[in-house]
Protein backbone atom coordinates (compact mmCIF):
# COMPACT_ATOMS: atom_id res chain seq x y z
CA UNK A 1 0.00 0.00 0.00
CA UNK A 2 1.23 3.46 -0.93
CA UNK A 3 -0.39 6.57 0.53
CA UNK A 4 0.20 10.24 -0.28
CA UNK A 5 -0.56 12.81 2.43
CA UNK A 6 -1.26 16.05 0.62
CA UNK A 7 -2.84 19.50 0.93
CA UNK A 8 -2.32 22.90 -0.61
CA UNK A 9 -2.50 24.28 2.91
CA UNK A 10 0.16 24.31 5.60
CA UNK A 11 -0.52 23.86 9.32
CA UNK A 12 -3.05 21.06 8.88
CA UNK A 13 -0.91 18.30 10.40
CA UNK A 14 0.37 16.44 7.34
CA UNK A 15 3.52 15.25 9.11
CA UNK A 16 1.53 14.16 12.16
CA UNK A 17 -0.82 12.17 9.91
CA UNK A 18 2.05 10.59 7.99
CA UNK A 19 4.31 9.77 10.94
CA UNK A 20 1.86 8.91 13.70
CA UNK A 21 -1.41 7.85 12.03
CA UNK A 22 -0.36 6.05 8.85
CA UNK A 23 3.20 4.72 8.90
CA UNK A 24 2.94 2.79 12.20
CA UNK A 25 -0.26 1.06 11.02
CA UNK A 26 0.87 0.05 7.53
CA UNK A 27 3.27 -2.88 7.89
CA UNK A 28 6.75 -2.27 6.46
CA UNK A 29 5.77 1.17 5.17
CA UNK A 30 8.67 3.48 4.35
CA UNK A 31 8.21 7.17 5.16
CA UNK A 32 9.16 9.52 2.33
CA UNK A 33 9.29 13.29 2.69
CA UNK A 34 8.75 15.54 -0.33
CA UNK A 35 9.92 18.96 0.80
CA UNK A 36 12.11 21.70 -0.63
CA UNK A 37 13.30 22.98 2.75
CA UNK A 38 14.06 21.45 6.15
CA UNK A 39 13.51 17.85 5.08
CA UNK A 40 14.27 15.50 7.93
CA UNK A 41 16.69 13.23 6.16
CA UNK A 42 17.63 11.31 9.31
CA UNK A 43 14.21 9.83 10.01
CA UNK A 44 12.99 9.33 6.44
CA UNK A 45 14.05 9.46 2.82
CA UNK A 46 13.82 13.08 1.63
CA UNK A 47 13.09 13.91 -2.00
CA UNK A 48 12.79 17.39 -3.47
CA UNK A 49 9.42 18.16 -5.05
CA UNK A 50 11.03 19.24 -8.32
CA UNK A 51 12.51 15.75 -8.71
CA UNK A 52 9.25 13.87 -9.16
CA UNK A 53 10.93 11.45 -11.55
CA UNK A 54 13.10 10.20 -8.69
CA UNK A 55 10.04 9.67 -6.49
CA UNK A 56 8.12 8.01 -9.34
CA UNK A 57 10.95 5.57 -9.97
CA UNK A 58 11.64 4.84 -6.31
CA UNK A 59 8.00 3.99 -5.62
CA UNK A 60 8.26 1.18 -8.17
CA UNK A 61 10.92 -0.51 -6.03
CA UNK A 62 9.02 -0.73 -2.72
CA UNK A 63 5.73 -2.28 -1.67
CA UNK A 64 4.55 0.07 1.06
CA UNK A 65 5.10 3.79 1.52
CA UNK A 66 3.67 6.89 3.15
CA UNK A 67 4.63 10.03 1.24
CA UNK A 68 4.45 13.29 3.19
CA UNK A 69 4.16 16.09 0.63
CA UNK A 70 5.09 19.53 1.94
CA UNK A 71 2.70 22.36 1.08
CA UNK A 72 5.42 24.28 -0.76
CA UNK A 73 5.82 21.37 -3.16
CA UNK A 74 2.22 20.43 -3.92
CA UNK A 75 1.64 22.55 -7.02
CA UNK A 76 4.94 21.58 -8.63
CA UNK A 77 4.41 17.95 -7.77
CA UNK A 78 0.91 17.84 -9.22
CA UNK A 79 2.11 19.56 -12.39
CA UNK A 80 4.78 16.90 -12.79
CA UNK A 81 2.29 14.14 -12.06
CA UNK A 82 0.22 15.39 -15.00
CA UNK A 83 3.32 15.19 -17.19
CA UNK A 84 3.91 11.60 -16.09
CA UNK A 85 0.55 10.36 -17.36
CA UNK A 86 -1.07 7.86 -15.02
CA UNK A 87 1.55 8.40 -12.30
CA UNK A 88 -1.19 9.02 -9.73
CA UNK A 89 -1.75 5.25 -9.95
CA UNK A 90 1.44 4.96 -7.89
CA UNK A 91 -0.77 5.67 -4.89
CA UNK A 92 -3.58 3.54 -3.53
CA UNK A 93 -5.00 6.55 -1.71
CA UNK A 94 -4.50 10.24 -1.10
CA UNK A 95 -5.12 11.34 2.49
CA UNK A 96 -6.03 15.01 2.82
CA UNK A 97 -5.97 16.49 6.34
CA UNK A 98 -8.02 19.58 7.10
CA UNK A 99 -8.58 21.81 10.09
CA UNK A 100 -11.58 23.99 10.87
CA UNK A 101 -10.06 27.39 9.93
CA UNK A 102 -11.83 28.91 6.91
CA UNK A 103 -8.68 29.28 4.78
CA UNK A 104 -7.65 25.68 5.37
CA UNK A 105 -11.12 24.42 4.48
CA UNK A 106 -10.99 26.38 1.21
CA UNK A 107 -7.52 24.99 0.50
CA UNK A 108 -8.84 21.48 1.17
CA UNK A 109 -11.62 22.01 -1.38
CA UNK A 110 -9.06 23.22 -3.92
CA UNK A 111 -6.82 20.22 -3.22
CA UNK A 112 -9.69 17.77 -3.68
CA UNK A 113 -10.86 19.48 -6.87
CA UNK A 114 -7.37 19.39 -8.37
CA UNK A 115 -6.88 15.73 -7.53
CA UNK A 116 -10.31 14.87 -8.89
CA UNK A 117 -9.53 16.64 -12.18
CA UNK A 118 -6.53 14.34 -12.52
CA UNK A 119 -8.95 11.43 -12.67
CA UNK A 120 -8.56 10.15 -9.11
CA UNK A 121 -11.89 8.58 -8.06
CA UNK A 122 -13.67 9.55 -4.80
CA UNK A 123 -12.88 6.30 -3.01
CA UNK A 124 -9.15 7.05 -3.26
CA UNK A 125 -9.46 10.55 -1.76
CA UNK A 126 -9.79 10.26 2.02
CA UNK A 127 -10.31 13.18 4.40
CA UNK A 128 -9.02 13.44 7.96
CA UNK A 129 -10.61 16.11 10.14
CA UNK A 130 -7.70 17.18 12.30
CA UNK A 131 -7.24 19.12 15.56
CA UNK A 132 -10.89 18.77 16.57
CA UNK A 133 -11.54 19.89 20.13
CA UNK A 134 -13.49 17.55 22.42
CA UNK A 135 -16.56 19.80 22.55
CA UNK A 136 -16.66 20.41 18.78
CA UNK A 137 -18.92 18.66 16.29
CA UNK A 138 -17.34 17.82 12.93
CA UNK A 139 -20.57 18.49 11.05
CA UNK A 140 -20.72 21.99 12.52
CA UNK A 141 -17.13 23.19 12.33
CA UNK A 142 -16.50 21.69 8.89
CA UNK A 143 -19.87 22.75 7.47
CA UNK A 144 -18.37 24.60 4.42
CA UNK A 145 -16.21 21.65 3.42
CA UNK A 146 -18.93 19.06 3.96
CA UNK A 147 -21.44 21.20 2.05
CA UNK A 148 -18.95 21.38 -0.83
CA UNK A 149 -18.66 17.58 -0.81
CA UNK A 150 -22.42 17.10 -0.73
CA UNK A 151 -22.65 19.21 -3.89
CA UNK A 152 -19.49 17.69 -5.38
CA UNK A 153 -19.09 14.09 -4.11
CA UNK A 154 -15.45 13.79 -5.13
CA UNK A 155 -13.99 12.41 -1.90
CA UNK A 156 -14.59 9.91 0.90
CA UNK A 157 -15.53 11.79 4.10
CA UNK A 158 -16.64 10.33 7.41
CA UNK A 159 -17.29 12.42 10.51
CA UNK A 160 -15.60 9.78 12.69
CA UNK A 161 -12.38 10.06 10.67
CA UNK A 162 -11.06 12.73 13.01
CA UNK A 163 -8.18 13.43 15.36
CA UNK A 164 -8.56 15.55 18.48
CA UNK A 165 -5.99 18.18 19.32
CA UNK A 166 -3.20 16.65 21.41
CA UNK A 167 -0.18 18.59 22.64
CA UNK A 168 2.01 15.50 22.34
CA UNK A 169 2.60 16.11 18.63
CA UNK A 170 4.10 19.54 19.32
CA UNK A 171 6.12 18.17 22.22
CA UNK A 172 7.60 15.50 19.95
CA UNK A 173 9.36 18.13 17.81
CA UNK A 174 6.87 18.61 14.99
CA UNK A 175 5.95 14.94 14.72
CA UNK A 176 9.23 13.05 15.21
CA UNK A 177 9.53 10.08 17.54
CA UNK A 178 7.63 6.91 18.34
CA UNK A 179 4.40 7.24 20.29
CA UNK A 180 4.26 3.51 21.00
CA UNK A 181 7.70 3.51 22.61
CA UNK A 182 6.78 6.57 24.61
CA UNK A 183 3.54 4.99 25.83
CA UNK A 184 5.34 1.74 26.72
CA UNK A 185 7.85 3.51 28.96
CA UNK A 186 7.47 1.77 32.34
CA UNK A 187 9.53 4.21 34.39
CA UNK A 188 8.08 4.94 37.84
CA UNK A 189 8.31 8.69 37.45
CA UNK A 190 6.59 9.52 40.73
CA UNK A 191 9.20 7.55 42.64
CA UNK A 192 12.00 9.04 40.56
CA UNK A 193 10.74 12.57 41.22
CA UNK A 194 10.61 11.93 44.96
CA UNK A 195 14.21 10.69 44.98
CA UNK A 196 15.58 13.45 42.75
CA UNK A 197 17.02 16.37 44.77
CA UNK A 198 17.45 18.80 41.88
CA UNK A 199 14.36 20.86 41.03
CA UNK A 200 15.26 21.20 37.35
CA UNK A 201 15.69 17.45 37.04
CA UNK A 202 12.35 16.95 38.79
CA UNK A 203 10.68 19.12 36.16
CA UNK A 204 12.29 17.10 33.35
CA UNK A 205 11.01 13.86 34.90
CA UNK A 206 7.54 15.36 35.32
CA UNK A 207 7.58 16.41 31.66
CA UNK A 208 8.49 12.88 30.56
CA UNK A 209 5.65 11.49 32.70
CA UNK A 210 3.22 13.96 31.10
CA UNK A 211 4.44 12.98 27.63
CA UNK A 212 3.74 9.32 28.38
CA UNK A 213 0.24 10.18 29.61
CA UNK A 214 -0.45 12.23 26.47
CA UNK A 215 0.82 9.40 24.27
CA UNK A 216 -1.41 6.90 26.05
CA UNK A 217 -4.36 9.18 25.24
CA UNK A 218 -3.34 9.75 21.62
CA UNK A 219 -2.91 6.12 20.54
CA UNK A 220 -6.59 5.07 20.88
CA UNK A 221 -7.59 8.24 19.01
CA UNK A 222 -5.19 7.38 16.20
CA UNK A 223 -6.44 3.78 16.14
CA UNK A 224 -10.06 4.93 15.77
CA UNK A 225 -9.20 7.41 13.03
CA UNK A 226 -7.20 4.83 11.07
CA UNK A 227 -10.06 2.33 11.29
CA UNK A 228 -12.47 5.02 10.00
CA UNK A 229 -10.19 5.66 7.01
CA UNK A 230 -10.88 2.05 5.93
CA UNK A 231 -7.80 1.96 3.71
CA UNK A 232 -7.81 -1.82 3.65
CA UNK A 233 -10.86 -1.74 1.35
CA UNK A 234 -8.74 -0.23 -1.44
CA UNK A 235 -6.23 -3.02 -1.97
CA UNK A 236 -5.73 -6.73 -1.57
CA UNK A 237 -5.16 -7.78 2.04
CA UNK A 238 -1.83 -6.00 2.47
CA UNK A 239 -3.29 -4.61 5.65
CA UNK A 240 -4.28 -7.93 7.21
CA UNK A 241 -1.15 -7.88 9.37
CA UNK A 242 -2.61 -4.92 11.22
CA UNK A 243 -4.68 -5.86 14.23
CA UNK A 244 -6.76 -2.75 13.60
CA UNK A 245 -8.29 -4.29 10.50
CA UNK A 246 -8.31 -7.94 11.55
Amino acid sequence: MKIAVISFSGNVGKSTIARHLLQPRIPQAELLSVESLNADEESCRAIRGSRFGELHEYLQTIDHAVVDIGASNVEDLLALMRRYRGSHENFDAFVIPSVAATKQQKDTMATLADLSRMGIPPERLRLVFNMVEDDEDVEDIFFPLLSFLRDNPIAHARADCKLPFNEIYRRMQAGHGDLFKLAADDTDYKAAILKEPDKGAKIQLARRMANRQLALGAIPELDACFAALALGSLVEPAMEQSSLLS
